[in-house]
C-alpha cells in the first residue's frame, strides 16, 4: 500500500507556550540583550505501528522537541523570527515520521500595547 497521508494514521504532538530568552532582532538595541519569545510547535506524526509495549522509544518524544528548541534558542543571534521559525521547523522535520509542522514564534516585549508579534509557518515532509 502506498505511504500517503490518506492511507495512514497521524498523531498530533505539540509543545505549547514555551517562553525562552533568545538573542533575536535586527536593531542594535535588540542585540544588546536576549528577548523573550514564545514558541509553539504542532506536529502531525505518522503513527506507524503505534505505541508498542508502552515504550517511549516507539513514539516521537516531546522532551526531545523541548531540548532541541532550547538548544536552537541558545545557539547565537538571529535577526528574524522567520529564521528562528525555519530552524525549529527543520529540527522537527528531521524525524522522518513527521509529516507536517506548524511553528509559531512570538516576540513578547516589542510593543507596550501589543501582547505579541511574530510569525507562524507551516512546513511538510514529502511522504516517503
Amino acid at each position: 500500500m502506498p505511504d500517503t497521508d490518506l492511507a495512514v494514521s497521524l498523531r498530533r504532538v505539540f509543545v505549547r507556550d514555551m517562553v525562552m530568552h533568545t538573542s533575536i532582532g535586527v536593531y542594535d538595541h535588540e542585540k544588546e540583550a536576549p528577548q523573550r519569545v514564545r514558541i509553539n510547535l504542532d506536529l502531525a506524526v505518522l503513527e506507524g505501528d503505534g505505541v508498542q509495549n508502552d515504550d517511549i522509544s516507539t513514539v516521537l518524544s516531546y522532551e526531545d522537541l523541548v531540548v532541541g528548541t532550547r538548544r536552537i534558542c541558545q545557539d547565537g543571534h538571529v535577526n528574524l523570527v522567520e529564521t528562528l521559525g525555519e530552524k525549529l521547523a527543520d529540527m522537527c522535520l528531521a524525524d522522518r515520521r513527521v509529516r507536517k509542522v506548524i511553528v509559531r514564534v512570538e516576540k513578547l516585549d516589542v510593543f507596550e500595547d501589543v501582547s505579541a508579534v511574530g510569525v507562524e509557518i507551516e512546513r511538510h515532509n514529502i511522504a516517503r
